[in-house]
């Protein structure tokens, strides 16, 4: 018997030791579930991003050219689904549109991941450091709000 979930690029065998290492990790510690549904790359960049107005598809790709449409389109599914984002289609555009907003519970993840840079900059000293940047500046967190 074999598994997939929906953060993994591929089905794992049960048998295998990544499907026990995962079933070790989660019934030790369920915020190790909670860590494997909000870690895949580049999920709560695009989170952030939205949250910060970068609102559509072809806006994410200029802030993060170096992403593929194929993992975008996956992890703003994945957001929708998880009920982080929500998906506007505007119809009275040509061509027709498609804009994403945070919601209140991707705003709630959203403050607990900038408490953890805070926290990270803190205590592991790690200097220059971004939240959720890309090559787009005006993604950049305020450093003003950012110890």
């Amino acid at each position: 018997m074999s598994f997939k979930t929906s953060d993994m690029a591929s089905t794992i065998k049960e048998s295998s030791t990544n499907a026990q290492n995962l079933k070790v990790l989660a019934a030790s510690c369920e915020v190790n579930d909670i860590l494997t549904k909000i870690s895949p790359r580049w999920k709560m960049q695009i989170l952030y991003s939205i949250s910060k107005g970068v609102d559509q598809f072809s806006r994410l790709k200029e802030a993060f050219p170096s992403l593929s449409d194929q993992v975008l389109g996956k992890r703003l599914s994945e957001l929708s689904e998880e009920n982080l984002l929500t998906k506007t289609v505007l119809t009275d555009k040509t061509p027709t549109q498609i804009i994403y907003q945070v919601t209140g519970k991707g705003e709630e993840l959203l403050a607990i991941i900038l408490d953890l840079h805070v926290w990270g900059r803190k205590y592991w000293q790690i200097e220059n450091t971004t939240v959720c940047s890309s090559v787009n500046p005006e993604l950049r967190l305020n450093e003003e709000t950012v110890p």
